[in-house]
């Protein structure tokens, strides 16, 4: 054979060999509950650490995103697609998410970011062997920081003793604990209806009024996160200085968080994500508890609910909000 003809023979046994390659690179899917933002800082600091690990979206991995755009009942049928295509494994990020995952598929690994009381919600056996198909990090440092959000709430309003719980009904939360450090902090809790679908929430805020409630705390859940906005401006209405897990509730108007933070927490993830690509079985890394915290402070927030924050508490804010 001449070499002109030779040439287009090796480059038409060469481009199955490349397309072969880059089906072999590991796929890497990605479910969120909210929407594709321009800039989201916990996406960025996820495919940073990936980057770090050798995994470049492109290059040396396939990211697959999907997005809920705050609509839980959308996880189902997303979760069942990146199980179809099929990806090597699932970042996901609250226990919604990582239920939807699993329901998808039960041997697909899953790295979760933010699990919420992972062992007694049935997400994995033990922190030290997750058994099944789930392992990554949790949310929470165990019941301690209960205590710790109450506490702060009650140095932003020193006159509260009667306090509300925002929570989604099916939310897990050690309700023991948090009734544990009321009683010690001399502290009330009301007993708040939970929400079970966006419009409850204007109701149980009506419930903490009529039962008098000086504050609230929020344990949350994904349809009272996806109303955040009305969450603060429900709290504003009554009068209700309140304190959240995550800063993105100060954000949208809320008056106080503390909580893990959020891109540390994806990051990490990344180094779970490049564990399982190197054969790790999910089952055998230890679940980790969170590292990092942040203190959320929204200033416009306190002054509107007439609240004069001591120093001491503005100090240990990683983020003020003017």
């Amino acid at each position: 054979m001449k070499r002109r003809q030779l040439l287009p023979a090796i480059a038409a046994c060469a481009w199955p060999l490349r397309n072969a390659l880059a089906q072999r690179r590991p796929r890497i899917g990605m479910l969120n509950l909210g929407a594709p933002q321009p800039d989201n800082a916990a996406m960025r600091a996820l495919a940073e650490g990936l980057r770090e690990h050798g995994l470049v979206d492109g290059q040396s991995a396939s990211f697959e995103l999907r997005w809920a755009a705050g609509r839980s009942d959308a996880l189902p049928a997303l979760a069942a697609e990146l199980a179809a295509l099929p990806v090597d494994v699932i970042v996901t990020g609250n226990n919604v998410v990582t239920l939807a995952a699993r329901a998808a598929s039960p041997t697909i690994p899953i790295v979760m970011v933010v699990g919420t009381d992972p062992v007694r919600n049935g997400l994995i056996d033990s922190f030290s062997r997750p058994g099944g198909n789930i392992t990554g990090l949790t949310n929470e440092p165990g019941r301690q920081i209960l205590g710790k959000m109450l506490q702060l709430l009650l140095e932003a309003a020193p006159r509260a003793e009667r306090i509300g719980v925002l929570a989604q009904e099916g939310v897990g939360y050690d309700r023991e604990a948090l009734a544990d450090f009321a009683a010690r902090l001399h502290l009330r809790l009301l007993p708040t209806p939970e929400v079970r679908q966006p419009s409850d929430i204007d109701a149980a805020f009506e419930a903490m009024r009529r039962d008098g409630a000086q504050a609230y705390f929020a344990i949350g859940g994904v349809m009272i996160y996806a109303a955040r906005e009305q969450v603060a401006a429900l709290a504003l209405r009554h009068r209700l200085p309140g304190v959240h897990f995550s800063a993105d509730y100060v954000r949208a108007g809320g008056l106080m968080s503390y909580g893990t933070d959020l891109p540390a927490q994806y990051r990490r993830a990344a180094w779970y994500v490049a564990r399982i690509l190197a054969g790790a079985k999910p089952a055998e890394l230890p679940v980790e508890q969170p590292a990092r915290f942040e203190t959320a402070i929204n200033l416009r927030t306190a002054r509107a609910l007439e609240l004069k924050l001591p120093q001491r508490l503005l100090l240990q804010a990683t983020d003020v909000i003017e």
